[in-house]
């Protein structure tokens, strides 16, 4: 690469840089900030952007044509650089850089901890000082109801008075309804209110076991009062409660406290996750998309996860794994000089890493399914479906069908249904493979499709416009000789091949390659995906009822329908496992000398 000509005042800067550690900003011409880099030696490291052996790239060309001036800040200590950049990168969000999304579009609970009386709000911003944030929460719904557990059990202020400087003269409605014990009056003292805040905090976080047993105490004392009310909202909260209760019960994973961080990447946009695990038990999953990722390579893009998002949380666990070593590894063991950094190969803790990185390629194939780039917005991906496949109609309607399995066992089929590029979730189809489908994707192919379109045939119910089968060459023919057999082999499909994204038609030996940009190919894998999460769900379900089902199914006392309360209210075996003889005992239908059975079978079994 030739070194680019640039302003004389730019020469002598780079003539003069000092050579200690610190933070370097690339200015353009009307002296916006273009990039934020970190360095060892900052007199070499800028200079390196001219030098001719500096990575050539379309990037680093562009950056190298818009330079027109060079700032530097000189730290101490290569660790203080890593907090500058983040600070900088925070101030001026540069083009050039690797950016945190903030995931605006997601609502956060925030506890207001730096406030003497410290209140319970739903926010977007995370801009409170002080505060404790939980989530962000993907699902509203999950939101609103913990919202409304909190406003049950506990009387946190929901006014935005200044307290203790705000005092009113007579307390408000809250406090007349039960909501509230009128701290602004001064009928419940600053010690009192914020050890119930702590409760809140623990019941955000996930440590519900304490506190189900206080809500179960509290709803018998209120039905043997004949309060029947105060019962049946202590029901309706216990209920929510032991199903918060539930993930963590399927996650039990070994012991002991560790943040785990996730991460996943697809081209130009990646997905961090941090997974909470307290005494071997998940609370909790936050995560944070990034962007600008463009030829940077995946220690960078770790680094600046753990520097933007993880160093400034509160809470972190003393052990911290990773799934392999970021960039900056020594800086960043300055930064968290008590962590216990771990890259696991095996055990529990790659368990649990390998829980973290399924949950950051979900969320990626989430956001690739929720969200539409501004591109793909300029023409009707539908549209541009059936133009780049040559089809005789526009595939308004499609489906596609997806095979899932566990190593040969619990072999299930996924159809879901796509309406003008959109989901349409009440067409979405599951199936239990049965005879030699279980074995062979090919058969499974055919009895997924055979069984869709008889029951199609038969109701009368119109077909999609387009079927696409998730596989090659081989998953193709057998959907079409499917079709073929039921008379039906004028329905358009096609197939999608993952490894290369090689669309197959049917008729010609080759595939197409469409464009890795077009609208077109992410319709396409967007309900690709979308049929392997909605199959994997179910798949993990039918193992889930076998693993609980088989185990139980020699306890005495123990049938179908205990068994399937069990499942119901556990989640799985290992909630089960997990659970106490008195919350056994809750479960219709069950005592407690069968409670006290069930746990000895299965504490006794190898």
């Amino acid at each position: 690469m030739s070194s680019p000509a640039f302003p004389d005042t730019l020469q002598r800067k780079l003539d003069t840089l000092p050579e200690g550690p610190g933070v370097y900003l690339w200015r353009g011409r009307d002296g916006e900030v273009l990039y934020v880099g970190k360095a060892k030696r900052l007199r070499s490291r800028v200079r390196s952007y001219f030098a001719s052996d500096f990575a050539d790239s379309p990037k680093h060309r562009l950056l190298q044509r818009l330079i027109a001036d060079v700032e530097t800040i000189v730290v101490p200590t290569e660790a203080e650089s890593l907090i500058l950049e983040n600070n900088l990168i925070k101030e001026y969000r540069p083009r050039f850089n690797v950016r945190l999304k903030d995931d605006k579009s997601y609502p956060s609970i925030a506890v207001t901890l730096g406030e003497p009386f410290p209140r319970v709000l739903v926010t977007r911003r995370r801009d409170i000082p002080g505060a404790r944030y939980f989530g962000p929460y993907t699902d509203v719904g999950r939101l609103r109801r913990t919202l409304a557990i909190i406003r049950r059990l506990y009387t946190v202020r929901s006014c935005p008075d200044n307290l203790p400087g705000d005092r009113r003269e007579r307390p408000c409605l809250d406090y007349h309804i039960g909501r509230c014990k009128a701290p602004c009056v001064g009928w419940q003292d600053q010690a009192d209110y914020r050890r119930m805040v702590e409760d809140v905090v623990d019941f955000l976080e996930g440590r519900t076991q304490d506190l189900r047993a206080k809500v179960r105490e509290a709803m018998l004392v209120a039905s043997d009062r004949e309060d029947f009310e105060r019962a049946r909202n202590l029901r309706d909260a216990l209920r929510w409660l032991e199903k918060m209760e539930e993930p963590a019960s399927v996650e039990v994973i070994g012991t002991g406290d560790a943040d785990v961080i996730g991460y996943a990447r697809d081209g130009d946009d990646a997905a961090g996750v941090l997974i909470r695990v307290r005494e071997g038990r998940v609370l909790g999953r936050e995560h944070r998309f990034l962007e600008g990722l463009e030829e940077e390579e995946d220690p960078a893009v770790l680094s600046a996860f753990l520097v933007r998002y993880y160093v400034p949380v509160e809470g972190r666990a003393r052990r911290l794994v990773v799934p392999f070593p970021p960039a900056d590894w020594e800086a960043l063991r300055q930064l968290l000089p008590e962590a216990d950094w771990t890259v696991p190969q095996r055990g529990t803790a790659q368990r649990w890493l390998q829980l973290a990185d399924q949950n950051a390629r979900h969320l990626l194939e989430s956001l690739r399914i929720e969200s539409f780039e501004t591109e793909e917005r300029a023409e009707d991906p539908v549209y541009a479906l059936g133009r780049d496949l040559g089809l005789n109609v526009v595939p308004r309607s499609l489906v596609c069908v997806d095979i899932s399995h566990n190593q040969g066992r619990d072999t299930v089929g996924s159809l879901v249904w796509f309406e003008a590029g959109r989901p349409r979730k009440s067409e979405y189809r599951k199936f239990k493979i049965q005879g030699v489908g279980q074995q062979d994707d090919f058969a499974a192919i055919q009895e997924v499709m055979t069984r869709y379109l008889t029951r199609r045939r038969d109701e009368q119910l119109p077909l999609p416009d387009l079927f696409v089968i998730d596989g090659g060459k081989g998953q193709l023919n057998a959907a079409l000789e499917s079709a073929e057999k039921l008379g039906m082999g004028g329905i358009p499909m096609v197939s999608l091949a993952k490894r290369e994204e090689e669309v197959f038609l049917p008729g010609r030996s080759e595939s197409i390659r469409l464009s890795r940009r077009s609208p077109s190919l992410r319709l396409l894998q967007r309900a690709r995906d979308e049929a392997h999460r909605f199959g994997l769900a179910y798949n993990r379900k039918r193992r889930t009822q076998r693993t609980i089902t088989s185990e139980l199914l020699n306890i005495p006392g123990v049938g179908p329908t205990r068994r399937r309360s069990l499942l119901e209210r556990f989640g799985s075996l290992a909630g089960v496992r997990s659970a106490s003889v008195s919350e056994l005992a809750t479960v219709p239908g069950f005592s407690t000398a069968l409670a006290e059975r069930i746990l000895f079978h299965l504490n006794s079994a190898p």
